[in-house]
């Protein structure tokens, strides 16, 4: 099921190689110059095993996202959810059908483009945290500016400023182990948003939290939706999380069994 859409559809475009070039695209315009959705889903198929073995996880998903909007993806077990928040974070690739990613199609992309399109434009929070538990939390926001080889200046002043975003100013030195499981999170949270992603991929991030504190991370989600304007898709069992979105795409035996706006206004 997808939404009805109004306009021309985005003309295909190569996807550039090296970071210089990855990073052109949006400081020079060329990503908003055309204004496609930032991600469209067209009859994306996922298959494991081979023969009579063959488990198909994915049957036929249309999906589009736009810029800006915070979107829940809710569905039982098995229903298709995290095969989905693979294929759309680069970790996986479809068996057939079409992933678009602002124009660029990504099923065509070899493992160094996947990876440049991860590193400039994803950002990644999990259930269990995935902290490095010997290192401070400063240095485990720091690692995405690792991979981009930024200076250790930069990176320090960056990750801070991150750390201070989520609420974590003055707890920089301290291990996974010294913070509450919020607290990681935070971490966490500042970790996957250091580099500016155009999309952040929240896999239950909630699900290690009790409740005050699984409304905090939300409120911290829909915050950085609003002020920075990342696009937020998160995978959630809650409905009481899934009430923070603007859109609830229902998952069905590897189908989009329902998609549905929250009320929410688009910010």
């Amino acid at each position: 099921m997808n939404r009805e859409r109004s306009g021309a559809p985005a003309q295909r475009r190569a996807w550039p190689t090296g970071e210089r070039a990855v990073r052109a695209m949006g400081e020079e315009g060329g990503v908003a110059a055309a204004e496609p959705p930032l991600i469209v889903l067209s009859a994306i198929t996922k298959s494991y095993g081979r023969g009579q073995a063959t488990f198909q996880a994915l049957r036929g998903v249309d999906l589009e996202v736009d810029t800006g909007e915070f979107v829940a993806v809710m569905g039982p077990s098995g229903s298709g959810k995290s095969t989905m928040m693979n294929l759309l974070g680069c970790l996986d690739t479809p068996t057939a059908g079409s992933y678009r990613f602002l124009g660029v199609q990504v099923e065509g992309l070899d493992r160094g483009q996947r990876a440049l399109l991860r590193r400039h434009y994803l950002g990644f929070v999990f259930q269990g945290f995935n902290l490095l538990a010997r290192t401070s939390a400063l240095e485990n926001v720091e690692l995405p500016l690792l991979y981009r080889h930024q200076p250790a200046a930069a990176r320090h002043a960056a990750a801070r400023a991150a750390l201070a975003q989520v609420g974590l100013t003055g707890w920089e030195h301290h291990s996974p182990a010294e913070l509450s499981g919020g607290q990681q999170q935070r971490v966490a949270v500042a970790r996957a948003t250091v580099t500016r992603p155009l999309l952040l991929l929240a896999d239950e991030p909630t699900g290690n939290l009790d409740t005050r504190t699984s409304h905090e991370i939300m409120e911290l989600l829909g915050q950085l939706n609003a002020e920075q304007g990342i696009t937020v898709l998160m995978v959630t069992h809650e409905p009481e999380m899934a009430a923070y979105a603007q859109r609830v795409v229902h998952f069905v035996d590897g189908l989009v069994a329902s998609d549905r706006s929250n009320g929410r206004v688009a910010r």
